[in-house]
This record gives structure tokens, sequence and C-alpha cells, in this order.
């Protein structure tokens, strides 16, 4: 029987070129006569081990027609994430992926579908989703995709966040009036959920599923959550947000995977930073760059209550200015305003009363906010958007040169999962700040209080690390530039071999020299976390991709190494795609089994750390690099206002199932 081709879409809230403004689901065409794919299961297993999470997603879709299709569905990432596996399992077989040259890949693809070979392609959509084309979907019969994908995760001032991307990404009406959308599971939406921690935790919240998720304290750095819902949309993001005990050290943990005395070795070191900073008693300045376009619809009353509750948190001394745009720029303040209580209750009913409208000129708002500035005093600016520029400036090169001109923080809060990520990257980081993901069901009001609490204290300056006596290489944030409290700093790289390595971290603290040391052993051996591998390669290639925005690279040298990466490590990347073909046809092809064997090595890794004790990867314990505790959200030199608030944005209520702790 000849496959009659139907693009489905199912969508996991980022946006997508073709069809945008909608949340999970399946979408058919207007006007197509066949009946939507239904979504029959949506499972996720999630293990979150100290540095890093796995994510293992199994989907069950039934075909209701009486025809075979061909389906192209597509979900989200998280804004950091290396998509390892693909599998679908047609009847009784079992069927994998390898990744091969986007061109190339999607050629082999198309020629075994047109045979009626059971077949797939993940392709990278930009930096909005992965689209994924599988041939054939059965009549009146079930099809199940497995992918599993690997993410950092750090923690800040002691909170950890993990995000599976479920709402609406919402941008593109012309695409929104093509298709049908169908966000219905007719069976079951569950989560399983390990969280493990070198470090004592003390609270964990799932916002927005607080009644129906069981979390079970399996010991002081093991928590399980699991999550049955049956029925219902696939439209809420699923969060979880961890805290750590307080007066934990200052510390350096260290994960490495080398498995052959003869290669290099890979390791990612986390440093936690346990700082004497000072509070700023002096007053400074704060601009909101405020997103009210039209996409912002959905999300203008979460952005709104973020702003009403940080305003109030300033003192009297602060002064603010409230800028916003969507096809062009305006302010509302009409200059700086003191943060008394009369001004701040005065523009908190302005920003509650704002409408939403035309495009997002994101340029023309940052532009605005770097014109008056007063150069006695620490100006931040705190910008909140869905960061889909399409009016205006749109070049990232042109943010780039608008940036450098200035010495001034972008603090940037990206809401809902279509956020063009390479942009505020680079944004963020040229200005010396940092970009977070926020949804509507995430605390955005524990979010912009935590980047509140880094203004509010004062910062290191020109921050540099160094490693000597063990060569290392490949590592891309060794210039850190500004150090933030309560920030935690993540390095991935390589090294030549083991042997003990002196670490220095280099800065300046209100004009003083600042140097902190310790040493400790890079492992010889070490085959624990061969995902690493996957993970230092996402992390050079998002480097090479902020090169690039920047137009400091050449784009054809960029293009060729992100392509060398994806090919070498087994990455989904805008170079490659990931093909999924019978072992057979692999064979026929003669495409060599890079990811197989890749995924046979972590998986056996995974079985090996399942059967061991909880690790704690601190290595400074001999000689400690910091003398002080690490910021915690309950400790140290934050107000009580802040303490309260965010003990209670993480409160969380137990219920006790029995479990036996899983592994990644």
């Amino acid at each position: 029987m000849k496959i009659q081709k139907l693009i489905i879409t199912l969508l996991f809230s980022q946006l997508l070129i073709i069809a945008t403004g909608m949340a999970a689901g399946t979408l058919t065409p207007v006007g197509s006569n066949f009946k939507p794919i239904e979504i029959r299961d949506h499972h996720i297993d999630v293990v979150i081990n100290n540095g890093f999470a796995m994510t293992e997603v199994t989907q069950t879709f039934y075909n209701p027609n009486d025809r075979d299709l061909e389906a192209l569905y597509s979900f989200p990432l998280p804004k950091t994430a290396s998509l390892s596996e693909v599998t679908i399992y047609a009847g009784e077989n079992e069927i994998n992926g390898e990744v091969l040259e986007k061109g190339t890949a999607r050629k082999v693809y198309e020629s075994e579908r047109d045979k009626g070979n059971n077949t797939g392609l993940a392709e990278k959509n930009g930096y909005q989703s992965f689209d994924f084309s599988v041939s054939p979907i059965p009549a009146t019969d079930e099809t199940r995709i497995r992918f599993v994908y690997y993410q950092p995760i750090s923690i800040d001032t002691g909170i950890g966040r993990y995000n599976y991307p479920l709402e609406e990404g919402g941008t593109d009406d012309t695409g929104s009036s093509f298709w049908l959308q169908n966000d219905n599971v007719t069976g079951d939406f569950s989560a399983n959920v390990t969280l493990k921690s070198s470090w004592p935790l003390v609270n964990i919240r799932v916002p927005g599923y607080e009644n129906e998720a069981a979390i079970t304290r399996v010991d002081d750095g093991i928590h399980e959550i699991e999550l049955i819902r049956h029925g219902g949309k696939l439209n809420r993001d699923f969060i979880i947000y961890y805290r750590l005990q307080e007066n934990l050290p200052g510390r350096v943990e260290l994960m490495a995977y080398r498995s052959d005395k003869s290669k290099p070795g890979t390791f990612m070191m986390i440093m936690t930073p346990g700082l004497d900073l000072q509070p700023i008693n002096r007053g400074a300045d704060y601009t909101f760059v405020l997103d009210i376009s039209g996409s912002m619809a959905s999300k203008i009353h979460t952005l709104a209550n973020g702003v009403e509750k940080t305003l109030e948190q300033f003192h009297p001394n602060d002064r603010f200015r409230i800028i916003t745009f969507n096809t062009r720029a305006k302010e509302i303040t009409n200059g700086w305003v003191a943060a008394t209580e009369e001004n701040v209750q005065t523009y908190v009913v302005k920003v509650k009363t704002l409408g939403v409208n035309g495009g997002t000129n994101l340029y023309s708002g940052i532009d605005k906010a770097l014109k008056n500035l007063d150069d006695d005093r620490a100006t931040s600016i705190i910008l909140v958007t869905d960061a889909v520029t399409n009016t205006g400036i749109v070049r990232p090169q042109e943010f780039y040169k608008l940036m450098k001109q200035y010495d001034v923080r972008i603090f940037g809060f990206v809401m809902g999962n279509s956020g063009n990520w390479p942009l505020m990257r680079m944004i963020c980081n040229v200005s010396g700040g940092f970009a977070k993901g926020v949804s509507n069901d995430d605390d955005i009001l524990g979010q912009m209080l935590l980047a509140k609490n880094k203004i509010a204290f004062e910062c290191l300056h020109d921050a540099k690390l160094s490693i000597s006596d063990v060569k290392t290489y490949d590592i891309s944030n060794k210039a850190i530039g500004k150090i933030y409290r309560g920030q935690q700093l993540v390095f991935l790289g390589k090294y030549e071999k083991g042997g003990t390595a002196s670490i220095t971290l280099d800065a300046t603290l209100t004009g003083k020299d600042k140097h902190y040391t310790t040493t400790f052993d890079f492992p010889d051996i070490d085959t624990t976390h061969p995902e690493l591998e996957r993970l230092w390669a996402l992390d050079q290639i998002e480097m090479i991709e902020n090169l690039a925005n920047a137009g400091l690279t050449q784009e054809k040298e960029s293009k060729k190494s992100i392509l060398n990466l994806g090919l070498q490590y087994q990455i989904v990347t805008d170079e490659t795609s990931m093909v999924v073909l019978s072992d057979s046809v692999f064979e026929e092809r003669g495409i060599e089994r890079r990811n197989r064997d890749r995924v046979a090595i972590e998986r056996q890794a995974q079985v090996a750390r399942k059967s061991q004790p909880r690790q704690n990867h601190r290595v400074d314990q001999k000689k400690p690099m910091f003398k002080h505790h690490a910021p915690s959200v309950g400790g140290g030199a934050v107000g009580p206002w802040m303490v309260g608030l965010i003990i209670g944005l993480l409160g969380f209520t137990f219920r006790i199932k029995s479990s036996t702790p899983r592994d990644a």
C-alpha cells in the first residue's frame, strides 16, 4: 500500500517555525480528511544526579485512521540538553538512531521511507525544537517512541531547578491557524523522578502539581517523586525545585570520565564559592524592561505579579525605571523614580493594567533602557520577555555591538518555551549578567528575588580560572568575568592525563586582588560518568554559537566545527541529524554504529552506579578553596523578607510511598 503522507506535529512547547502558539499535542492540518493522532500515554523517567540530569521520555500514539501515515512530531529540549537516543518500537522490533551529516541523514530517511521500511529522522529546528519524522504509522494501531537527553544542573543560592517543558510556546498566529490541535492524553501522563544529591536536601517543590506529586525521602540526599495523572492536557511545565541544607561549605566538586590511558579524559568541575560578599547599602538603580507583545498574552499576569513583588522589596534609596516594548519601546516612569512605598504602589497598578499587542522589538527595549544612565550609581537591567524577537533589529551582531558600549548588567528572564536562547545568552553574557528560564507555572517571583539578591551584594570582578600541573584544554568559560553571590560555576573540559592539579581563581573585590587556590587529583582512569563527553561537546557547540552570534567567527568555520563535534559525540545539531533504521539497513548502507557503541557504554555505567552508594564528589576537603559557607536562601546575610518568602515558595507536602532508589 502506498503510504499516505500526512504531517502530524506533536508539540512539547518550544517555538516552531511551522507551527507555534500551541501547547503539547497532536496537530492535524486544517481541512485534512484524517482523524488526529491520539496520545495514549506520555511518561518520563528522570534522574537528577548532582551535576546533571538524564530524562527518558516514552510516548504511545494511536492512529485511528484506516491508512498508514507518515508523521512528524516536534518536541523541545531545555536550553542546554544533549539528545543521545531515539528509539522507535515497530511491532516486535526496536530500531535505534545514528547521527549523520544533516543532508545525508535526510536522504537515507527518505529512501527507506519510500521503500516502505520502518524508519525515523530527528532534526534540530534552529534553537526552537527537534522535529522527528517516523514512517509508517500503522493504521488503527499504536506506535511507541522513546528518546533520552542529558543536561547540566546547577545550584543557585542553594536551590536547584529542573524543568520538563510542556506549556505553550506561542507566537505565530499564521502557523496556529494552519493546524488543528489535540493535546488530550487519553491514558496516563506520568513521571518518576529520582533526585540524588551529595548534600542533604531540605525542601522539594513541584509547582502546579502539589496535590498530585508523591514525594518519598529515601535518605537525606535521595528523594523520589512520582506523578500519575489519568487523562487531561499536556499544557503545564513539569518543574522541580529543591533546596539544599543551610550552612554547607564553599566547595569544589569533580566528576570525570577517562576509560583509556591512551586517550584524553573529560571532566565537569562544579565550583560553589563561599565568599565574604557584603550587602550594598547604598542606593542602586534598576530598570525593568517588560515585553508586552502579542505573544505575551498568556504570560502577562505572571510577569505583573513578579514585578509587583520584586518592587515591594526595594529600599527607599533605590531607584527604578519601567520600560515596555512591543513593536516599539516606551518608558512609563518618565525617568528615575525613588522606590518609596507610594511610588511602588502607583507603578504596580500601571504594570498590572498593561495590555499586550504587536510584534517583539527586543532591540528597541534594550536600547531605551541603556539611555539616561547615572554614572555615579550601580545600574542593572531586569529583562522579562519571551525572547522571540521578530520586529526591528534582529541580527545578534547588532545586539553585541550595542551591549559592548555600556557597563550595565542584564538579568534576563525568558518566559515560556519559545525563547531565542542563543541570543539571550549572548546578550546577558556580554553584559556580565545571566539568563533564566521561567514558565507560567514557575515561581517567577522566586527567580526575580534570587536575582535581586545577587544585585544587592558585592560581586567579584574580572574572575578567571587557571589549572596547572595537569594539562587541561577546551574549557569554554575560564574567563568568567563577574561572580555573584550564590552563583555556582560549572566548568566542562578535557584533560590529558591524571595527576595532582593546582586550581586558582583570580578576581578583584572592591579594587583589591583576590586569590582562591586548592589542589586535588584528576583520575587516570574513571569510567563512572561517560555522559560527560556529550555534555562537554554540547558546551563547546554553545560556545561556538555564541561567538558566531556575536560576529566574532566565520560562519563556515563555525558550521564545520559544529558538524565535527556532532558526528564524533553523536549529538543532533544544526549540522547533524539522527536517522533511525534497523540493524540490517545500517549494515547494508555501511553506516558506522558510533551511537550504538556510545549508548552501550553509558547504559553499563548507569547500571553500575545504581548498585553503588551515594557519592560525594567534593575534592578540596584537604585544602578548602573557600573559607566561608556557600550562601543559601535560608542563611547568611539575606534579609528576613527573603528568608520567609522563598522558604514559603519552596514549601512542600510529603505523601509517603515505598521506593527503591534508581540511578543514572
